[in-house]
């Protein structure tokens, strides 16, 4: 009788450690869900990227084909030996841009700056917007060309500055250099291609 409660306890023993063999042997855990549930960390509100800003539409007209037409390029001024400035004109030419204008300027290796706009006037003929120019300075009496309405220029201490008409375009050509002597010469050289370019447009 005592043989077999000794093998009665043997077997419960068995099967109750069978039942644990699948626990890790650590009594810090032992007790613990086998599988425990993963920490759910906070949600973050998605960011969303910032989409590149939309440009408004333009609004500005497009420039009519005569007026890129009658204004100088680097080809023209070559010979000059100056590089493509900032694209901004100062000085009398400023008051010229009431109409659809394109501008474009030019630097000396000397700091002398060569600056030519031309302008297309809807409401007025050109010839007036010349003719009524007031810019400072002393006027300069240039070679009259061919094609061309209405031509007058002016020094201003050493800028000089040239404007020609034809229909509805008027060409400014502004020149500032270090002495009054070299921006006269400057827009005497320029004048004809100026010229030239004004009467293809």
């Amino acid at each position: 009788m005592r043989h077999r409660q000794v093998l009665a306890v043997a077997t419960v023993a068995l099967f109750g450690l069978s039942g644990c063999a699948d626990r890790p042997n650590d009594l810090d855990t032992y007790y613990d869900d086998p599988t425990p549930t993963p920490a759910v960390e906070p949600s973050q509100p998605s960011v969303k990227p910032q989409a590149d800003p939309v440009p408004p539409p333009s609004t500005q007209a497009p420039v009519p084909a005569a007026v890129s037409a009658a204004l100088l390029t680097d080809e023209d001024v070559a010979e000059e030996e100056v590089v493509p400035g900032e694209g901004k004109v100062s000085g009398c030419l400023t008051g010229l841009t009431r109409g659809t204008s394109r501008a474009a300027t030019w630097s000396y290796a000397s700091g002398s700056t060569l600056e030519h706009q031309v302008t297309e006037y809807t409401d007025r003929d050109a010839s007036d917007v010349v003719t009524q120019a007031d810019c400072d300075g002393k006027k300069l009496t240039l070679a009259k060309q061919t094609g061309v309405e209405v031509q007058r220029a002016w020094c201003d201490g050493t800028t000089c500055t040239v404007l020609l008409a034809k229909g509805n375009l008027v060409s400014a050509l502004s020149v500032t250099a270090g002495t009054e002597a070299r921006a006269t010469e400057a827009a005497r050289r320029l004048l004809p291609i100026v010229a030239q370019r004004l009467r293809s447009a």
